[in-house]
């Protein structure tokens, strides 16, 4: 398995998760790690960001033991298919397309919008050469506009690279992701309208994995209905819609 290294340890409960055999298992949270403000690794080498602190919560709510490890974005879906790990945590859009190889939870974000990054506020939208990072749902909408020329990376630093070194007019990825990279570097800024795209963001798991799949549901509306699923997204994805 390509990249795969534990992490760190989320949650040492007494109570383990119990399936259906009866032996206790400790639940994998598999993420990329590399997705501000929606995952990171932090000074101390841990993951961090949104779902870090959204992934514990739930893992307490549900009663589940729970680990983190880190998996680069290409290979996440064939590596939770593979059993490498128990979910997916990863800033990853709920799309038909990925529903058919595995499963999702209730979305624990709204549809957010997408944005475009470029140099210039007249960057060619419309027939230049638009960066994304692979097998994104951003990667699938440029790949669906007429005149212009997609380039795929593996990791969303380097569609950013891309755009500051000329290979690429613009960028295209989710507005939480690109507007701290403007604010932090002048001369690049968010051109362009927003995209909306996909149908919010959820935990994937396997296609077998219902009994796990119920529990974070159930976790995740706990988080709705007493409002501290909005409070993160507030804190950690200022601007976005709330539920």
């Amino acid at each position: 398995m390509k990249n795969l290294i534990l992490a760190t340890t989320a949650l040492v409960m007494s109570a383990g998760f119990a399936l259906a055999d009866g032996h206790g298992k400790t639940i994998r949270m598999g993420t990329e790690g590399a997705y501000p403000p929606y995952n990171f690794i932090n000074d101390a080498g841990e993951v961090d960001g949104f779902e870090r602190e959204l992934g514990d919560e739930l893992c307490k709510r549900a009663e589940l033991t729970c680990e983190w490890v880190t998996n680069e974005w290409d290979s996440i879906i064939p590596n939770l298919v593979s059993g490498n790990y128990d979910t997916i945590i990863a800033g990853m859009s709920i799309t038909a397309e990925r529903d058919e190889v595995i499963d999702f939870t209730d979305p624990y974000t709204q549809p957010d919008p997408s944005a475009f990054l470029a140099m210039s506020a007249d960057a060619d939208l419309t027939s230049g050469v638009i960066a994304a990072q692979a097998s994104t749902i951003q990667a699938s909408h440029v790949a669906s506009m007429a005149g212009v020329t997609l380039v795929e990376f593996a990791t969303p630093e380097e569609t950013v690279a891309a755009v500051k070194n000329g290979e690429a007019d613009a960028v295209l990825a989710d507005k939480a992701f690109l507007e701290p990279v403007a604010e932090a570097e002048a001369e690049l800024s968010l051109v362009g309208d927003d995209v909306l795209l996909g149908g919010g963001i959820g935990l994937g798991v396997r296609e077998s994995d219902g009994e796990l799949k119920e529990k974070f549901n159930k976790a995740i509306q706990s988080m709705k209905a007493d409002g501290s699923l909005n409070a993160l997204i507030t804190k950690h994805l200022p601007g976005s819609a709330t539920f």
